[in-house]
C-alpha cells in the first residue's frame, strides 16, 4: 500500500471496515501458551559435525561430475518483464485461510512494530461521547506507534463525525426555528476544533513515518531481489560443490537479515525465494548425503509446528490461536528450507488444514458476533420507537416538555451504549434515529417559538426587579436594604428566560445596579475595619523587612532572630479577611529563611509548625485546626504503613549477607521513615494542645 493510499485512508475518506478482536468467553483471559523452543530451532544452525565430513570429503569439481542441468529445470524459472522475479509454478494451492496469514505477516513484515496492532484494544467508541472520543484519540496518539492505530482512528473518526453531524443538525434546526436564515447559519464547536487539531497531528505523524520507511523498504527489496539472483546463478556455478554449498548457506544468511519490504511485495519475493532455494536443492543430487541432511532437518521442523499448530486447531481461544497461528507461518516461511519432494505436499496439506480449521471458526466467530448484533438491532428499534412515541405525545405545557427533553437525552444515551449493529443496516438503522431526534426538535422549537409571550412577560418582571435595585442602590439603612438586595438577586434567578435580544443589555443593567450597592457596603465595612488595615500595613513593613534579612550564619542567634520577628508578627494581629493572603507570604519568607539554618531538620519543623498553628487558630473556629490534626493522623497512617512494608520486605533478606548495597537501603529508608514518623507524631501532640 502507497503512502498516498495509507494517508487517503487516514482521511477516512474510505469506507469503514472495523476490525474487532474474537475472544471466546470461556478463555478470553488465558495467557498464549509460548512456542516450543524446538519450533523455533531454525535451519540456519551452524552445519552438524556429520554434514561437515561429508562436505570435506567431496574433493571433485562440480563440473568434472555433475549431469548437465536440464532445461526443463532451468525454464522453471522465467522472468517476468517488469521486476525480473521468477513467476513460481508453485504446485501447493492457495486458498483464502492461507491467503489471510499471509496478508497480514506482509503487513508485519514491513515493520517489526506492525504487530503491536494485533493486541491494541478497539473500545466501544459508539457509546462515547465526542469529548470522550477526543481524548481517546489523543492518547492513542501519545502511547501507540502511528502504524498500528489505523483501524482505532478510523472507527473513533467515523463515530466523531456522525455524532457532530447529528449535533449540527440540531443546532441548525433550532436556529431556523428563531427565524434566522439558513445561508446565515454557522456553528462552531471547541470540541469539533480539538480533534481536528489532534486528528491533523496524527495525519503529520503518519505522512512522516511512511516517508522515512520508504526508502529504506526499497533499499531492502533490492538487496533481496539480488540475492535471489545470486542463488539463481548457483545452480550453473562449476566450482567445488563445497564452495557453492558454503555460498549458499552464507546467502540464505543475508536473505535472513536483509529487513523489511513493502507488504505489496512480500509474498512475490519470498515465493521467489524458496522456488530458487529448492531449485538449488534439486540440482544439488550429487551430494545427496548433504542435501538430505538438510532435508531432514526442515523435516522435523515443520513437523513440529504442525503438531503445534493441530494443538491450536483445537484451541477455543480464537483470537490466541489466530495470532500464534501467524508466527508459526512466519517461521515456516522465513526459517525453514524445504523438505524433499516426497513429502512437500504431504506436509503442506497438513499444515493447510489446521490453518484451514482455525480459519473457519474465525469467521463462524463472526458469522454469531453478526446475531449477537441483530439483538442489539432490536434494541435501537425499540428506542426510536420510544423516541417517536415521545414526539407524538400531544402535552404542551412548559413542564411536559422539559420532562420530555430529559427523556430524549436518557433514549439518545441508550441508543449509543447498545453497541453496534450490523453493518449491512448500521446506515439505516442511523439514519432512522437522526430522522426520529430531528422531528421531535422541530417539535420542541415550534413549541418553544410559542412561548415568545412568556418571555416578554418575563422581561417585565426583571425590568421591575432592575428599578427596585436602582431605587435602593444608594439607600443608607444598610440593614433593611441588604436583605432587600439579596433576595431580588434570587428572584431574578426564578423568573426564567427573556427574549435572546434583550437578555445581555437588562443583565448588565440589574448587575450593575447591585455591584453599586454592594461595593458601598463593602467600602463602609473597610471603613469599619480600619484597625485590620492598619494591622495589614504593619504586616507589609515587616513582611519586608523578613524578605531583606541577611542571617549572620550562627544557627543559635539566627533562630532567635527569626522567633523575634515570629513574635513581632503575631503581636500585630489579624487583618482584614480578604488580605489574609499576606499570612502566606510571610510563612513563605520564613521557609526561605529557615532553609539557610544549619541546624536539626526536627527542630526546624517543629518551630514552623509552631506558627503555622498560631496561624490557624481563630478564636471560637477550630475547623482549621481539625483539618490539620486530620492531615497529620492520615499522614502518620501512611507513614506506619510503610514502614510495615519494609519490615516486611526485610523478612526476604533474613539469609542475605547484612552489608549487601539492596539490604542497606532498604534499613536506611526504614531509619528515615521512622525519623519522619517522630517529627509528625510530635505535631500531633502540639495541635492537641491548642484546643
Amino acid at each position: 500500500m502507497s503512502e498516498n493510499d495509507n494517508l487517503h485512508e487516514a482521511d477516512g475518506n474510505k469506507e469503514l471496515k472495523s476490525t474487532e478482536t474474537p475472544q471466546t468467553t470461556e478463555s478470553s483471559t488465558t495467557e498464549s501458551e509460548p512456542i516450543s523452543e524446538d519450533i523455533k530451532t531454525t535451519v540456519d544452525e551452524t552445519v552438524t559435525e556429520d554434514a561437515t565430513e561429508v562436505v570435506e570429503e567431496i574433493t571433485e569439481e562440480v563440473n568434472e561430475t555433475a549431469e548437465p542441468i536440464t532445461e526443463n529445470i532451468k525454464d522453471e524459472v522465467e522472468l517476468t518483464e517488469d521486476s525480473k522475479e521468477p513467476e513460481v509454478a508453485s504446485t501447493k494451492k492457495t486458498d483464502a485461510h492461507v491467503e489471510e496469514i499471509d496478508e497480514s505477516n506482509a503487513e508485519d513484515a514491513e515493520d517489526e512494530e506492525n504487530a503491536e496492532r494485533h493486541t491494541l484494544e478497539s473500545k466501544d467508541y459508539h457509546s462515547m461521547s465526542m469529548e470522550q472520543l477526543s481524548i481517546e484519540l489523543e492518547q492513542l496518539i501519545e502511547n501507540h506507534k502511528v502504524q498500528n492505530i489505523k483501524s482505532q482512528v478510523e472507527e473513533i473518526k467515523s463515530e466523531f463525525n456522525s455524532k457532530f453531524d447529528a449535533l449540527l443538525d440540531e443546532k441548525k434546526e433550532e436556529f431556523l426555528s428563531e427565524g434566522g436564515n439558513e445561508i446565515d447559519f454557522y456553528y462552531s464547536s471547541p470540541v469539533k476544533k480539538q480533534f481536528n487539531n489532534v486528528f491533523k497531528t496524527y495525519r503529520n505523524n503518519l505522512g512522516a513515518y511512511y516517508k522515512q520507511r520508504e526508502n529504506n523498504l526499497k533499499d531492502n527489496l533490492d538487496n533481496r531481489l539480488q540475492i535471489i539472483e545470486k542463488i539463481k546463478g548457483l545452480v550453473n556455478d562449476e566450482e567445488n560443490i563445497n564452495t557453492t554449498y558454503k555460498t549458499f548457506k552464507d546467502l540464505q544468511e543475508q536473505w535472513r537479515n536483509a529487513g523489511p519490504i513493502p507488504r505489496d511485495r512480500y509474498n512475490n519475493a519470498w515465493n521467489s525465494y524458496h522456488h530458487n532455494v529448492e531449485v538449488f536443492y534439486d540440482v544439488l543430487h550429487l551430494n545427496r548425503d548433504l542435501r538430505d541432511l538438510d532435508f531432514k532437518h526442515n523435516l522435523e521442523q515443520k513437523l513440529k509446528i504442525i503438531e503445534r499448530a493441530e494443538e491450536l486447531a483445537a484451541d477455543n481461544n480464537i483470537n490466541r490461536s489466530f495470532r500464534e497461528l501467524q508466527v508459526l507461518h512466519k517461521m515456516w516461511k522465513e526459517e525453514l528450507g524445504p523438505v524433499s519432494r516426497e513429502h512437500r505436499d504431504e506436509v503442506w496439506e497438513r499444515f493447510s488444514n489446521a490453518t484451514k480449521t482455525i480459519h473457519d471458526k474465525r469467521q463462524g466467530y463472526y458469522a454469531d458476533l453478526d446475531k449477537g448484533r441483530e439483538k442489539n438491532l432490536e434494541v435501537k428499534e425499540e428506542i426510536i420507537s420510544r423516541i417517536i412515541a415521545i414526539s407524538n405525545d400531544t402535552s404542551n405545557a412548559h413542564n411536559a416538555w422539559q420532562k420530555k427533553i430529559k427523556s430524549i437525552e436518557v433514549l439518545r444515551e441508550e441508543f449509543f451504549k447498545a453497541g453496534k449493529v450490523p453493518q449491512k443496516v448500521n446506515e439505516a438503522t442511523w439514519s432512522k434515529f437522526k430522522d426520529a431526534v430531528r422531528n421531535f426538535n422541530r417539535q420542541k422549537n415550534n413549541f418553544y417559538k410559542n412561548l415568545k409571550k412568556d418571555q416578554y412577560d418575563n422581561l417585565e418582571k426583571k425590568k421591575a426587579l432592575i428599578q427596585i435595585a436602582l431605587d435602593n442602590k444608594d439607600n443608607e439603612d444598610l440593614a433593611a436594604t441588604t436583605p432587600l438586595m439579596k433576595k431580588i438577586q434570587g428572584d431574578w434567578k426564578k423568573i426564567g428566560h427573556v427574549p435572546r435580544k434583550d437578555s445581555d443589555k437588562i443583565w448588565k443593567q440589574f448587575k450593575g445596579a447591585c455591584n453599586a450597592y454592594f461595593d458601598r457596603l463593602n467600602s463602609q465595612r473597610d471603613e469599619a475595619n480600619k484597625e485590620l488595615m492598619v494591622a495589614y500595613e504593619q504586616k507589609n513593613i515587616l513582611l519586608k523587612e523578613v524578605n531583606d534579612l541577611e542571617l549572620s550564619g550562627d544557627s543559635k542567634k539566627d533562630i532567635v532572630t527569626i522567633k523575634e520577628k515570629i513574635a513581632a508578627w503575631k503581636a500585630i494581629g489579624h487583618v482584614p479577611s480578604n488580605k489574609r493572603y499576606i499570612d502566606g507570604k510571610f510563612n513563605k519568607a520564613l521557609d526561605g529563611l529557615f532553609g539557610k539554618l544549619d541546624m536539626d531538620r526536627a527542630k526546624l519543623e517543629m518551630i514552623k509548625f509552631e506558627n503555622k498553628l498560631e496561624n490557624l487558630a481563630q478564636p471560637g473556629d477550630t475547623r482549621a485546626l481539625d483539618n490539620e490534626q486530620n492531615f497529620i493522623r492520615k499522614k502518620i497512617g501512611e507513614i506506619k504503613g510503610e514502614i510495615i512494608q519494609l519490615e516486611n520486605n526485610m523478612q526476604f533478606f533474613s539469609n542475605v549477607d547484612e552489608n549487601n548495597p539492596l539490604v542497606k537501603e532498604v534499613f536506611k529508608n526504614v531509619d528515615k521513615h521512622k525519623k519522619n514518623l517522630s517529627i509528625w507524631e510530635d505535631k500531633l501532640r502540639k495541635i492537641k494542645s491548642m484546643y
